[in-house]
């Protein structure tokens, strides 16, 4: 496709999405905070899911200040359910940085905007475009697949000097001013709602049809060409539900890996039999080990098979947090691979 008719295309997004685009709590303004906050939230999980969450979050932490100021157990309470939850570290890392580097100002260019924590190349274009009108594309897989199917292009777009490719040629077209952020919208919004990633694309509500050389030729299913994805690893888990007293335990997980900081119930490599349970927890004296049933829990790359025990026990330990099951469901963010356990407990 050429740069021009290129520039025509994209001027016909803007001009669509202009005129068709949905009423979202991150569309009222140009705040790049509240921007940047939806642009994080929005990876990896549907806009239907992330508005109640967004809007929560922005009434406790309206602002960079407040982000950069949020206890750590706060933050990730505020989150759960969002999964991710390195994403909610890196937002209040960057925000200390931009408080403390940029005078609590959020920088106006994506080359700057890059630098934080967090912020990779397709958020930092979002912010750059849609907050500041920095004619920077915003590339992930919805604007992806559209410039595939646009340009009738076979190559990966799992691999990183395809994205690259196809930022620099929208880079190359791109607007100034207002026309960057309704193009940067415009793009999404078509790949989330016309140009959809399972069935027929809706091609004859396209605003770029006429030029979209999939479209032509009839071949839109045939793109975006994607590499395999490789199979998950599965790990076999024995989450355990500890009660003494009425109070239930929860243990802090490793710094690093899965969950990484998060509060969760004690686990067990492997699916244990209830003997050996018993020889796992021996020291808070179990006097009793009832199954709770098994789950299954999926990440990008591992899944996790669980097994469940409740095991009432006479003593309690200072390696786990004992509190009241209220207090977990009010106070400490469980991971929502814990879901099935998390809903047991509060059954009890």
């Amino acid at each position: 496709m050429k740069q021009t008719e290129l520039k025509q295309t994209t001027a016909s997004i803007t001009a669509w999405y202009a005129q068709h685009k949905r009423d979202l709590p991150w569309r009222k303004g140009r705040d790049p905070y509240r921007i940047w906050i939806s642009e994080i939230m929005l990876q990896q999980t549907r806009i239907e899911a992330v508005i109640p969450y967004y809007e929560r979050f922005l009434r406790e932490l309206p602002d960079v200040k407040a982000l950069s100021e949020v206890p750590d157990d706060r933050l990730m309470k505020l989150w759960e359910g969002l999964g991710y939850y390195s994403r909610a570290r890196n937002l209040k890392k960057a925000a200390q940085t931009v408080m403390e580097q940029y005078g609590g100002e959020m920088p106006r260019t994506a080359e700057t905007l890059r630098k934080l924590p967090g912020i990779g190349d397709y958020t930092a274009g979002s912010i750059a475009s849609i907050a500041f009108g920095e004619p920077e594309p915003a590339v992930d897989g919805n604007v992806m697949r559209v410039m595939m199917r646009l340009l009738a292009c076979k190559d990966d777009i799992m691999e990183q000097k395809n994205r690259r490719a196809v930022t620099q040629m929208l880079r190359d077209v791109y607007p100034c001013g207002e026309d960057a952020a309704l193009l940067t919208e415009g793009l999404m919004e078509l790949g989330e709602r016309i140009c959809i990633p399972n069935g027929m694309p809706l091609c004859g509500a396209c605003p770029a049809a006429d030029s979209c050389r999939a479209h032509v030729e009839g071949r839109e299913q045939d793109y975006p060409v994607r590499s395999a994805k490789k199979d998950r690893r599965i790990e076999e888990k024995t989450v355990l539900l500890l009660r003494c007293n009425g109070r239930y335990a929860l243990q802090k997980r490793p710094a690093k890996g899965l969950l990484a900081g998060l509060w969760g119930f004690p686990m067990a490599d492997g699916h244990l039999p209830e003997a050996e349970v018993g020889k796992q927890v021996s020291d808070l004296d179990p006097v009793s080990i009832t199954p709770l049933g098994k789950s299954k829990h999926i990440f990008t790359h591992i899944e996790w098979h669980m097994t469940g025990y409740l095991v009432e026990c006479k003593k309690d330990s200072p390696d786990y947090l004992w509190v009241l099951k209220d207090e977990a469901e009010a106070e400490y963010s469980i991971p929502t691979a814990f879901k099935f356990y998390k809903k047991q407990l509060q059954n009890l």
